[in-house]
Parts: C-alpha cells; sequence; structure tokens
C-alpha cells in the first residue's frame, strides 16, 4: 500500500446502516493493512484548531527559562513542559529533535479520588492556552471513542466495548514544536522510527510535512492529510490486545531539507489511552492455528510503565 485511505466519520454516525457497515469495514481493512487511515467529519472544527496553534507558538517562543518552570521530571513526561532532546525513541541513542507540552485528562471533582493521574499544569502567562487546551482534549476523546466504536465492530466486538475502558482514561494531548535546526544534527531526527505506545492516535494537521509511515513492503511513504481531516494510526496497546490484526505502524519525523529545517515545525497528536486496569490480554477472537496468541497477559497501566522506562521518562 502507497498511500493512506480516508473515510468521512459522518458516515459511521448517519441512520444509514450501508453506510455506516463500509465506514467500518473501510476503516478496519485500512487499520488491518497499514495501520494509518486519514478521518475527516469528525468533530474538531477549524477555529477550535487555529486557536489552539495560535496558543502553543506563543508558549514554545517564551523564553526557556519561563517555560522550564513548568517542567515536572517527577510526573515522568506525562504533564506540563518537556524539554528539547529529553526523550528518544525505543532503541534510539539519540533524543529527538523536539520540545511539548502534555495536557491530561480532566476528571471531575468526584472522581478525582478513583485515580492516581498527575495533575494538569497551568501556564500564569496564557490563561487562553489552558482553555483552548482543554476543549480540544474532550473533542478528540469524543472523536475517538466512536471511532473504537467503530473497529470494535470490525472485530466483532459489541460496539460499546472500549468505552468503560476509555471513559477517564489515561489520555494524553501533546503540542510538539521541533525548533529551527541551524547545525548539522547528524544521526539525530526530529522524532526517530517508533510506534505509539497507546491504543489509537489521532493526528490534528501538522504545520509541515514530515510525517513518514513504514508500508509492508519496507518502503517509507509520506503521511499527509487535508486541512479536514485528522490522521490516526493504531498503537501498541491495540496491537497487542488484536494479536496484531489491526498494526501498530511503525513511523517517523524525517528532517526536511536544509532550508525547511531552519523553520519551526508544529505538530498536536491525541494519544488516546484506556485506564490503567485495563486487561490487554489478546482477544480469543484473534486466536487461531494460523495466528497463535503473540503477547503474554499485560494490565494497560504495567505496559505503559514499561514503555515510559524504555523512553528514558521514568526511572526503574
Amino acid at each position: 500500500m502507497n498511500h493512506i485511505p480516508s473515510v468521512d466519520l459522518r458516515d459511521f454516525l448517519s441512520d444509514d446502516k450501508n453506510k455506516k457497515s463500509l465506514f467500518v469495514q473501510s476503516i478496519g481493512k485500512a487499520f488491518q493493512d497499514i495501520g494509518f487511515c486519514a478521518v475527516r467529519g469528525h468533530f474538531l472544527d477549524e477555529d477550535l484548531t487555529k486557536r489552539l496553534y495560535s496558543q502553543i507558538k506563543l508558549f514554545f517562543d517564551l523564553p526557556v527559562e519561563v517555560k522550564r518552570k513548568y517542567e515536572h521530571p517527577e510526573f515522568s513526561g506525562q504533564r506540563g513542559y518537556v524539554s528539547f532532546g529529553k526523550e528518544s525513541a525505543k532503541g534510539s541513542k539519540h533524543g529527538d529533535l523536539k520540545e511539548y507540552w502534555h495536557f491530561g485528562q480532566y476528571i471531575s471533582d468526584e472522581d478525582i479520588t478513583k485515580y492516581s493521574y498527575f495533575p494538569n499544569i497551568i501556564i500564569d502567562e496564557l490563561p487562553e492556552f489552558n482553555k483552548v487546551g482543554e476543549e480540544v482534549y474532550k473533542t478528540l476523546e469524543k472523536t475517538a471513542k466512536y471511532v473504537l466504536r467503530a473497529l470494535a465492530l470490525y472485530l466483532d466486538l459489541d460496539e460499546n466495548y472500549f468505552d468503560n475502558f476509555i471513559h477517564n482514561g489515561n489520555s494524553i494531548l501533546r503540542p510538539i514544536h521541533y525548533p529551527p535546526i541551524k547545525e548539522d544534527p547528524k544521526e539525530a531526527v526530529r522524532a526517530a522510527a517508533h510506534g505509539d505506545i497507546n491504543l489509537i492516535t489521532l493526528l490534528m494537521g501538522a504545520h509541515g510535512r514530515g510525517l513518514q509511515v513504514l508500508n509492508t513492503n519496507g518502503e517509507w511513504i509520506d503521511a499527509v492529510a487535508t486541512e479536514d481531516e485528522l490522521m490516526i494510526n493504531i498503537g501498541d496497546m491495540l496491537s497487542r490486545h488484536t494479536n496484531n490484526v489491526l498494526k501498530s505502524t511503525v513511523h517517523r519525523v524525517v528532517n526536511p531539507d536544509k532550508e525547511l529545517l531552519r523553520k519551526s515545525r508544529y505538530s498536536i497528536p491525541f494519544f488516546m489511552h484506556p485506564v490503567s486496569e485495563m486487561k490487554l490480554n489478546v482477544l480469543d477472537s484473534c486466536v487461531s492455528d494460523e495466528l497463535p496468541k503473540a503477547y503474554d497477559d499485560i494490565t494497560a497501566g504495567e505496559f505503559l510503565e514499561e514503555r515510559l522506562i524504555e523512553l528514558g521518562l521514568l526511572k526503574k
């Protein structure tokens, strides 16, 4: 496959059973074949997108000493600011050429004692940043819920199978800044080849090309969504849960040519995580003589902890 398929979420949300069924099969096949799919007709509108991009540019333009006020290593990189070069892909010896921010789950006061999530960090200098971040978080979370409902049907599960696992899930919204690079980065890239940890990732339209996906032929292909699309991919948790029926595809953000390397690039992925107690045990329906069980039993929380250690964000 040399291109990323595209579908319209409004077909799944319609009262037309044929449209809904075609959507389920189309998005399921895309995730089974290549692990990526572009989705339009979602809940994130152009105005909200522009507002968030405007705010994250203002934040990343702040002086380094101001940004570092909001860096909390004790949160394992799960909330607030993570400075340039701190994260590296699994197996990479080089820090990625990026800095980023993390918005986490917004839990009601009556539910807060049920979870051990780190608190969201509030930026004093940019009150609109905090507000629009929460709006986008909840909008993408809503979109992800319906994508997972479609995938549940594709896997012959109850349509609402994932609902309880993702309610108050440990999801993350990550605005990323790839700063201008003025010196030869040598072997380091903006984001080294990796698979995502979570169930699914929803990527807002990035400002600048660079995202590439490794297809089944071992070729890197560009993954470029139109302005009205989200680029969505399967993460390692869901790939593991489905015994690799749905593929967590390796992808990367490459360095552009020297002229573009001197310009900033911004990207905003939403990583849909379940609650930590969700069992990622391989689904019985995804095991057969031709496809034997490939993974040991594990919870989402245990798996996340393993990966954070591998990324250098959590110490053993």
